[in-house]
């Protein structure tokens, strides 16, 4: 047998593998940066196009710069009419991720850019990327549902373009406002997942499709992706405020999950969650559906209270939990959850494949590469003998 101690598989939590100038997460504090801005600063002063400016560009921008920008952006998000002809001819039954991680590299076809060197033809292409993921999305969900494509304004900002591609119709400005700073909270979060996927890829020197078209399968395991699904459907099998005390004592007996509580990093409730519960009250009322705040704030409250007497312990909100019921209230899908996250965290994918490309002045080893600790195999030895097909 192999004597070397097997080591811990703990996925890399708590081991830095690159340093980054793009997003910090204090977990104890409950704070989340984009270069160096609050994320609640963030939020209730600059629109998505101004972070992601922000991300990529790694500043703020000045008026006329954010004006190029958005103008930049708008003009991207036609799509190459083959797409749309690819879409039109898949089965409706296939999830919405599958089918933005397969069309998502077809949009190099409007981008001279793509795969060529420089920062600059890749900040090009996470522009392309920016504006083609969300006119998919909307796109896909039209298709499926048998209505026809809606396609792009141009006198409308991206979110409110958005919600008019998903449903023809150009959306209540509150509603509009609130889906944007949906879109600024999850713009970026470090190195999760899907953003280490995206870094793993461009540190092959693959172009930012690959890394994307990577990332977006990352993020579809449900592992990562989709969590405010699972509170959405949490949230519908309770039902009622009612039912709440038996669910929770349910979930804790079994030693089950309570969909959106706990966090692998905060060590307090996400500030992002802070942000979106009062955005989920309001649009609850708007829309008649207040029901779904109501009962994730009691059970909020509820949970919270059972879990500390049960484990002796504090657990949080995270971002998934009141993002489930505002997406909801705004007549989001629930499997479009993923895909909305998706085309906000494209900001972050990019500004972290560039990142990872071009912007570190002291740059780490051209490719990720970790080891493994061998630790046997099914015939004991470090070697095994190789037996002959019929005397095995």
């Amino acid at each position: 047998m192999n004597e070397c101690m097997p080591i811990l598989n703990t996925g890399l939590r708590g081991v830095d593998v690159a340093s980054s100038k793009i997003c910090d997460v204090k977990g104890k504090e409950g704070k989340l940066i984009y270069r160096g801005f609050l994320v609640q600063d963030l939020a209730k002063n600059a629109g998505f196009e101004e972070v992601a400016f922000l991300l990529l560009y790694e500043r703020l921008p000045k008026k006329e710069e954010l004006l190029g920008f958005s103008e930049s952006l708008k003009q991207k998000r036609t799509i190459p009419e083959n797409i749309y002809t690819i879409l039109k001819a898949l089965p409706p039954e296939i999830s919405p991720m599958d089918v933005l991680q397969a069309a998502t590299p077809l949009l190099m076809q409007n981008d001279s850019s793509a795969g060529k060197p420089g920062i600059e033809n890749t900040l090009y292409s996470a522009e392309n990327l920016i504006s083609g993921m969300a006119t998919i999305t909307a796109a896909w969900d039209r298709i499926r549902n048998k209505r026809e494509i809606v396609l792009p304004r141009h006198n409308l900002n991206h979110a409110a373009n958005f919600l008019y591609m998903l449903t023809g119709k150009i959306p209540d400005p509150e509603i509009a406002r609130f889906f944007d700073t949906g879109l600024v909270l999850h713009a970026e979060h470090s190195f999760n997942a899907s953003t280490f996927t995206a870094r793993q890829v461009a540190s092959t020197r693959a172009h930012i499709y690959a890394a994307v078209s990577s990332a977006i399968g990352s993020l579809s395991g449900a592992l990562h992706g989709g969590a405010n699904v699972r509170v959405m459907q949490m949230l519908k099998q309770i039902g009622s405020t009612n039912n709440i005390d038996a669910y929770i004592s349910n979930v804790l007996d079994s030693g089950d999950l309570i969909m959106g509580l706990g966090h692998a990093v905060y060590q307090t409730d996400d500030p992002r969650a802070l942000i979106l519960a009062p955005m989920s009250k309001k649009i609850g009322e708007m829309t008649g559906q207040p029901q779904w705040y109501e009962l994730s704030k009691e059970l909020e409250i509820k949970a919270k209270a059972a879990f500390k007497a049960k484990k002796q312990r504090e657990i949080y909100c995270n971002v998934d939990f009141y993002s489930a019921s505002l997406f909801y209230t705004m007549g989001i899908a629930m499997d479009l959850f993923s895909p909305v996250f998706a085309i906000s965290r494209i900001a972050g994918w990019s500004a972290h494949v560039i990142e990872e490309q071009y912007a570190m002045a002291a740059p780490k080893p051209s490719l990720y590469r970790p080891g493994a600790t061998y630790v046997g195999n099914y015939c004991g030895p470090d070697e095994c003998v190789f037996v002959d097909l019929d005397n095995r």
